[in-house]
C-alpha cells in the first residue's frame, strides 16, 4: 500500500464535463429516529457492563451539504512540468504491491509541457479566503477557484506551508458563501464525518462516515496528527472540506491510503485547529515559522523499556541531540526517553514531533524525562527551525544547502521491507534537488554509482563536485537516475 495525496492530475485541457447537484433545503442539522436520546457528536460518559450504551441520532446530511456545498469550491492549477516531475501511477494488485511503497508519493517522470491539476478548497470568509492543501498549488502559476454557481476567479496564493500541507488562496470578491469552523480538538473517534469536493472532477461530491482515528502519523509527514476517517475520499478532493455532524469544518482531507490509487477506506484530514494556526501565519507574515526542539528520537518498544527499566514501552528515545539546539541548551541528552511534553504524555516519537511542531517558536515547554532509573524535570525554550537551519549552514558544510535535501539513513526495518542494502530517505526537498523533481519519501541509493550510506558521506561526496551530480532514486519499484545541477 501507499500514502497518496489525492490531487487529480492531467495533461490535457478538458478531463470530463459533469453536472452540478442541486441544493436541499432541510431545518436544522440533527434529525432524530427511533428512540434516540443524544444529539450526533455529543459526548457520552462510556457505559459499562450493567448500563446501556446510549443512543445517538444520525446527523442529517442533507441540510448539511445544503447549508455548505456554495462554499466548497473546485481548483484548477497549470504549470510547467519538470523533466522529472511528477506524475501519479499505480504499483497493481495486492501481489505485487512492494512492502515499501507506502513511504512513497507513486510518481515517476514525466516529459515537458504544461500540467493540470485539480483539487478541492472551500471559503473561509466573504471576501474571498480559501484553505486548501498545498501540494494542490504547488508549482502552479496560474491558479482558478470555481465556485458551485459556476462563477470562475483567478487566485492569489497568499501562502503555502509544505510541512503543514496547508495553502492560503485570496479571490477578489464580496458577499461570498463562507463555512463555519469548529473545534477538531473536540471530534472523537466514533462520531460521525461528512467530506465535500470533486473527486475526479465530479462537482459537489458529499461522502459520509465516522472518525476512524485521532492523532495519526503518517510516513515523511512530519508533525501534522492525521484524523483517520472512513469517508470516501479521491483524487480530486484534496483540500476539501471535513464537517462534523453539526455542519462546521473539523478538518481538512488530504491523503489516502491506497494500493489501488483510489479509495480503500482509510482517509486522512489535517485538523483545522492546526490549519487556522498556519493560516493566521500566512495571512500575516506570508510564511509559517516552524518549532525545532533538536533532537532525533525513535518510538520505544518493550526491548527497549526493559533495558532503561521503564514500566511500559512509552516514550521517544533520544538518539541524537543537535549541538546548540533547545534540546542541547536545556540540558537533553542522548539516552534520555522524553515521557511527557507540557504535562501531555508521549505515547511514541511521532506524538513528540507533533507537539514540539505545533508550538511557537520561543515558547517555553515543560518535559518529564526519563534517565538513570528516575524521572527528571527540564524547561526548553522551543527553537525556530530557520534559525537553526541558518546556522547549520553557517558552520562550513555548505554541501546540504547546495543540494536543497534534508535526509535520513534507511533504519533496519525499512532496509528489509524495502529489500535494498542502504540509503537515504528524503525527508525534505528544496532547491537545485526539487527543480530536478526529487520529492519527499524518495530514497537515495548512490551519488555518480557510488552507494551511500550515510548523511555525512553524502556531504563529502557533494562537497567534492562543483556543477552536477547524477543520484539514483528509489521511488516505490521504480529506480532512476536524477541529475542534479548545483549551485
Amino acid at each position: 500500500m501507499q500514502f497518496r495525496n489525492t490531487t487529480l492530475a492531467w495533461s490535457a485541457v478538458g478531463l470530463l464535463a459533469v453536472g452540478t447537484a442541486t441544493g436541499l433545503s432541510a431545518h436544522g442539522l440533527l434529525q432524530t429516529s427511533g428512540s434516540a436520546t443524544a444529539p450526533a457528536g455529543a459526548d457520552l460518559t462510556p457505559a459499562t457492563a450493567s448500563q446501556p450504551i446510549p443512543l445517538m441520532t444520525a446527523p442529517n446530511y442533507r441540510a448539511i451539504v445544503s447549508r455548505n456545498q456554495a462554499a466548497v469550491v473546485g481548483i484548477t492549477t497549470a504549470g510547467p512540468m519538470q523533466t522529472s516531475g511528477p506524475q501519479e501511477f499505480s504499483f497493481g494488485g495486492q501481489g505485487d504491491e512492494n512492502p515499501f511503497s507506502q513511504f512513497f508519493r507513486g510518481q515517476t517522470p514525466r516529459p515537458h509541457g504544461v500540467q493540470h491539476a485539480q483539487g478541492s478548497g472551500f471559503l473561509i470568509s466573504a471576501d474571498g479566503l480559501v484553505l486548501t492543501n498545498a501540494h494542490v498549488v504547488d508549482g502552479a502559476k496560474e491558479v482558478t477557484v470555481k465556485l458551485s454557481d459556476h462563477r470562475e476567479y483567478k487566485a492569489k496564493v497568499l501562502g503555502a506551508d509544505k510541512s503543514s500541507d496547508i495553502a492560503v488562496l485570496k479571490i477578489d470578491g464580496h458577499s461570498l458563501p463562507s463555512v463555519t469552523l469548529g473545534d477538531s480538538d473536540k471530534l472523537g473517534v466514533g462520531d460521525y464525518v461528512l467530506a465535500i469536493g470533486e473527486p475526479f472532477g465530479l462537482e459537489e461530491t458529499a461522502t459520509a462516515g465516522i472518525v476512524s482515528a485521532k492523532g495519526r502519523s503518517l510516513p515523511g509527514d512530519g508533525y501534522v496528527p492525521f484524523i483517520q476517517t472512513d469517508a470516501a475520499v479521491n483524487p480530486g478532493n484534496s483540500g476539501g472540506p471535513l464537517f462534523d455532524a453539526a455542519g462546521s469544518v473539523v478538518g481538512i482531507n488530504a491523503q489516502i491510503y491506497s494500493n489501488s490509487g483510489g479509495f480503500q477506506g482509510v482517509s486522512f484530514a489535517i485538523p483545522i485547529n492546526l490549519a487556522v494556526q498556519v493560516k493566521d501565519q500566512i495571512v500575516k507574515t506570508g510564511k509559517v515559522a516552524h518549532s525545532r526542539l533538536g533532537v532525533e528520537v525513535q518510538t520505544m518498544n518493550q526491548t527497549l523499556a526493559d533495558s532503561f527499566k521503564l514500566k511500559t514501552p512509552n516514550g521517544a528515545l533520544v538518539a541524537k541531540v543537535v549541538p546548540d539546539s533547545a534540546a542541547a541548551q536545556a540540558g537533553i541528552k542522548v539516552g534520555d526517553v522524553i515521557l511527557k511534553f507540557n504535562g501531555d504524555p508521549i505515547i511514541d516519537a511521532g506524538q513528540l514531533s507533533q507537539h514540539v511542531g505545533v508550538a511557537v517558536p520561543g515558547a517555553k515547554a515543560s518535559l518529564e524525562i526519563w534517565r538513570d532509573g528516575k524521572t527528571v524535570d527540564l524547561t526548553a525554550t522551543i527553537g525556530n527551525a530557520a534559525t537553526l537551519a541558518s546556522a547549520d549552514e553557517s558552520s562550513g558544510d555548505s554541501s546540504q544547502a547546495k543540494l536543497g535535501l534534508a535526509l535520513r539513513p534507511l533504519n533496519p526495518e525499512e532496509r528489509q521491507e524495502a529489500g535494498i542494502a542502504g540509503g537515504l530517505v528524503v525527508e525534505e526537498a528544496q532547491g537545485r534537488a526539487a527543480e530536478a523533481g526529487i520529492q519527499r519519501g524518495d530514497v537515495v541509493l548512490s551519488v555518480d554509482g557510488t552507494p551511500v550510506q550515510s548523511v555525512a558521506q553524502l556531504r563529502k561526496m557533494v562537497k567534492d563536485h562543483d556543477k552536477q551530480i547524477a543520484l539514483l532514486i528509489q521511488r516505490g519499484e521504480a529506480r532512476l537516475f536524477v541529475p542534479v545541477t548545483l549551485g
